[in-house]
């Protein structure tokens, strides 16, 4: 019952660490509440479908020209040639009910340009400069985030005047036209914050990724994803324990030095790798006697990210039948982020993204995932009304999403499943059903925390991956943050001598 290091959680983050660690020569330990890998990127099946949970396309993996950051995670992990991912050719289609625009943009930069000046005449050069600089961007935090701050200050790059400015206020200083501000502003639901909140550094070099090379799906579900993982991890001697939930850490000398479980057994590892959120371990899982003011005070400085609702539905015709052009659609009442963001504090709004797959015996799969910031759901969502208001919500996201597509889908629905946040945090163990970690805003956005990482470790040989980590949230964030803090923890192994 010693293990080199226990990894709390199978989330994204979770299961990379371990394989990461495992494939470095050290004796790891998963332990998993539920009964299959993965966190939120899992599937399930309701009599002919089978849906996935979360994760329907993601950035960084390229294409056969291109292979990025995700692509080579995972040919380190052992796990790519095992994947089949399947490319999306179109960047964007976003369609606005108020007030009645549609925008649909390529993949690659230079055709997503012109099709830009297509809908807004004299965005080419704002749009140029903006790619410039989210180029520039990458270049920065890859620096950042291996340590290399002299190597960065030799590089006489632009972005570094903008490290510290939202999204909004570079916009503004490239001149671009309101209206192409608003469209390239629509991958803003994907990080939960508004333009005036989120970091450009954060923002230019992810969507740059969706723009330049296209989103991915596996396609065998991404939960094939986690099961590959998992597979490569126990081939390597490495132990995953299922309907395991810890519930304490303990500790020696003012040291992690092991946790016990809901069941009564007891793991010991002098090094330990949390894939839940921060504020459950420091909340319930920390004794009293190691308790410390300065952990506590950051998760309550810190603010939780929004909220996840979504309806997966069956439909028995094929999306050509239903007359589905597009495989993911931005819904929204209007482009200004940060009224549409606003609007999100209320249970009835009309912000959403739908993702559409095609499915066997001509049949689509529909999945519509909505944001929730605020207490609204709370005040009027009780145990004995739940069902009513899930039902209520789901009806009105559905119609949303009739009216964005111009397509009739309620008489086809053959098979309907609906999270709420209570369904996100009964199973994800996430505070409040939060699916997107901590909010990026302000001076707690990517740089910030990328650059303070090291000071946010109060209590030693206690790491933190996934979700919450040091690169917020987002699936393939998670990936890299969960071989980040494999890796941090190899180089402290070394330092301490526990090699």
């Amino acid at each position: 019952m010693r293990y080199d290091v226990i990894v709390i959680g199978a989330g994204n983050g979770g299961l990379v660490s371990a394989l990461t660690l495992q494939k470095a020569g050290k004796k790891v330990l998963i332990l998993e509440k539920n009964n299959v890998p993965g966190g939120f990127v899992t599937s399930f099946v309701r009599g002919r479908f089978e849906f996935d949970t979360a994760l329907h396309e993601f950035y960084g993996y390229g294409n056969d020209q291109t292979k990025e950051e995700i692509y080579e995670l995972f040919t380190r992990l052992g796990i790519e040639e095992k994947l089949e991912m399947i490319p999306r050719n179109e960047s964007l289609h976003v369609v606005t009910l108020n007030t009645h625009e549609e925008y649909t943009l390529p993949v690659s930069i230079q055709s997503f340009i012109l099709k830009m000046e297509e809908y807004v005449s004299g965005s080419t050069e704002s749009l140029n400069a903006f790619f410039r600089l989210a180029l520039e961007a990458k270049k920065v935090f890859s620096y950042l985030n291996s340590g290399e701050l002299e190597t960065l200050k030799e590089n006489n790059l632009e972005v570094l005047s903008f490290l510290n400015c939202s999204v909004e206020e570079v916009f503004e200083h490239l001149k671009m036209p309101k209206k192409a501000r608003e469209i390239l502003s629509t991958y803003w639901i994907l990080f939960g914050s508004p333009m005036k909140e989120l970091s450009f550094v954060h923002y230019a070099m992810t969507i740059l990724s969706y723009i330049q090379n296209g989103s991915s799906i596996p396609k065998l579900k991404s939960h094939d994803i986690s099961l590959s993982l998992e597979e490569e991890f126990e081939r390597l001697g490495g132990t995953i324990r299922f309907f395991s939930e810890v519930q304490k850490l303990f500790f020696q000398n003012d040291k992690v030095a092991g946790v016990t479980c809901t069941d009564g057994s007891v793991f010991y590892a002098d090094y330990v790798i949390s894939n839940i959120a921060p504020n459950v371990v420091y909340g319930s899982m920390i004794p009293l006697d190691h308790q410390q003011k300065e952990m506590n005070q950051l998760c309550n400085a810190r603010t939780l990210g929004a909220r996840g609702f979504t309806i997966y539905l069956g439909l028995n015709k094929s999306m050509q039948e239903l007359g589905i052009s597009h495989h993911h659609y931005f819904i929204f009442d209007a482009l200004d982020s940060n009224i549409e963001a606003k609007k999100m504090k209320e249970i009835f709004h009309n912000g959403c993204v739908a993702s559409v797959l095609e499915n066997e015996a001509n049949t689509t799969v529909l999945c519509i995932t909505t944001l929730l910031f605020g207490e609204d759901f709370d005040k009027v969502v009780t145990s004995k009304n739940y069902f009513e208001w899930k039902e209520k919500i789901a009806r009105h996201f559905i119609s949303v999403f009739e009216r964005a597509s111009g397509c009739s889908i309620k008489e086809t629905i053959e098979e309907i499943e609906v999270c709420t946040p209570v369904t996100f945090a009964r199973y994800g163990g996430s505070p409040s059903g939060c699916i997107y970690g901590y909010q990026a805003k302000g001076y707690d956005n990517l740089i910030p925390r990328t650059l303070h990482v090291s000071k946010e470790s109060y209590i030693s040989n206690l790491y933190f991956c996934g979700g919450f980590g040091s690169r917020l949230s987002g699936f393939s964030s998670s990936y890299l943050n969960g071989e980040d803090v494999a890796n941090k923890l190899l180089e402290d192994m070394a330092k301490k001598g526990d090699i």
